[in-house]
């Protein structure tokens, strides 16, 4: 069911049932209403004649052999008049004794011939006199007024249910414009979508469907990128392990010793470069690295250590703050730290590397690695983090330093450059720290998942 005729239904309904239920409960007390001004009109006929019997002199009802005075009749209305001593001594109708004679006083139906009369009896110094209405004059009168009265009713409820159904169809109306606007886009067209006359209800969806396609368009970025990268930086390596390979085929000995060795190495180097290009487009996408452990400062700078193999003798730690937990992912932050000693063993000039964290702040924490190398010039250091600039001659992939700066970017965190004066390179990587609150609920799971 669509939204305009949820809508319709919806609302035509309930205004249909209000309007019904108003109209019943006035109806109905039109009613009682105009059944009760009908008995006062009764009696008060009945009153008026007791009056005029009143004016006559106090003998004439004695006189047995006067005829009763003929009252001239009204449609619908009837009237008698009987003495003390029960004679009738007036009336309006001579063939409606039986609706006429005395009876009860005060109101009271009575049948005759098929016909329903309202009647009223009083009686006054003696005097008792009978007025009766006919019913059927009366449901007349009362058909007249229900029609007068619900007319009106029905016209506004239709008028109402009218303006309803354009009322929902202009509201609904910048909808049907936007998905004509969305139907009529160009499959591969990313650009957001036009806000100018959006009503306040729909600007938040149209938002909404901005930021996805906002999302959408850097996904499409990274993937046209990543194949870029791949079809660049991959197409050396497999033309240097192919020409090695067809050499290591022609020659014997020493020679096809060599090609092998060098196809291997270019091996080597495919591989780093893949594994390389594959984090970046994963810490640049959206996949979760979470896996519900502690990053504690001391285990990664330990396990990115280890990482580098032997070098890693040459590295310095000095930590400050050993039981600091970073609010990253153990993975990210091991491959972060790892990159960045990487870069520093390579261009240090095989002298020693520092490691120190220390803390920045309350909820930040800034890990440093310093090599003693040349050291490098400002030019140089703004292009220290992008992809697949390299130092010189090296032998690296040029994206080691790009990964850190995008895992840092990702988490909140920065990654800046600095050549001291006394010479090489200190690179500071700025991550923030988790609260403690957040610290005990990864702490619960880590220890859920150990006893698992």
């Amino acid at each position: 069911m669509s939204l305009r005729t949820r809508l319709l239904l919806t609302l035509g309904l309930t205004l249909t049932l209000l309007w019904g239920l108003a109209a019943a409960w006035l109806l109905s007390g039109l009613y009682d209403q105009l059944e009760k001004t009908l008995d006062q009109r009764l009696a008060q006929s009945a009153r008026m004649v007791a009056g005029l019997m009143e004016q006559l002199p106090q003998d004439a009802w004695a006189q047995a052999q006067r005829p009763a005075l003929s009252i001239p009749a009204i449609e619908g209305l009837a009237c008698q008049v009987h003495s003390p001593r029960g004679e009738v001594i007036a009336r309006t109708h001579t063939n409606m004794a039986g609706v006429l004679a005395p009876g009860e006083r005060g109101h009271a139906y009575r049948q005759e011939s098929g016909m329903t009369w309202r009647v009223f009896t009083y009686e006054r110094n003696g005097l008792v006199i009978t007025t009766a209405d006919r019913m059927d004059e009366r449901n007349l009168l009362m058909r007249n007024v229900i029609e007068v009265a619900v007319v009106p009713f029905v016209v506004a409820l239709t008028g109402s249910l009218l303006m309803l159904w354009w009322g929902v169809s202009s509201g609904l109306a910048p909808l049907g414009k936007l998905r004509q606007a969305l139907a009529s886009r160009h499959p591969d067209a990313l650009a957001p979508v036009s806000t100018e006359g959006v009503p306040v209800e729909i600007r938040p969806l149209v938002d909404t469907l901005n930021e996805l396609l906002s999302r959408m368009q850097e996904a499409m970025v990274r993937e046209q990128r990543f194949t870029n990268d791949a079809a660049h930086e991959l197409r050396t390596p497999l033309t240097a392990i192919k020409t090695h390979l067809q050499v290591a085929s022609r020659v014997d000995g020493e020679a096809a010793r060599e090609s092998v060795a060098l196809a291997e190495q270019g091996v080597a180097r495919l591989a780093r470069t893949l594994e390389q290009l594959l984090m970046l487009a994963r810490v640049e996408g959206q996949i979760a690295f979470d896996d519900g452990q502690l990053c504690r400062v001391a285990e990664v700078m330990n396990l990115a250590c280890a990482d580098v193999g032997a070098q890693a003798a040459r590295i310095e730690i000095i930590d400050h703050c050993p039981g600091a937990v970073l609010d990253m992912p153990r993975e990210l932050a091991i491959t972060a730290l790892r990159n960045l000693l990487d870069n520093a063993l390579s261009y240090g000039d095989d002298g020693r590397v520092t490691l120190r964290a220390e803390m920045q702040g309350e909820k930040c924490l800034c890990l440093r690695v310093r090599d003693y190398g040349p050291g490098l010039d400002p030019d140089k250091l703004s292009r220290l983090p992008r992809r697949f600039w390299r130092l010189g001659k090296g032998q690296g992939s040029g994206l080691g330093l790009a990964i850190v700066a995008a895992i840092a970017g990702r988490f909140g965190g920065e990654l800046s450059f600095e050549g001291p004066q006394s010479g090489g390179l200190e690179v500071q990587l700025c991550v923030p720290l988790v609260t403690s609150s957040s610290c005990s609920t990864r702490e619960q799971q880590t220890d859920k998942g150990e006893r698992l």
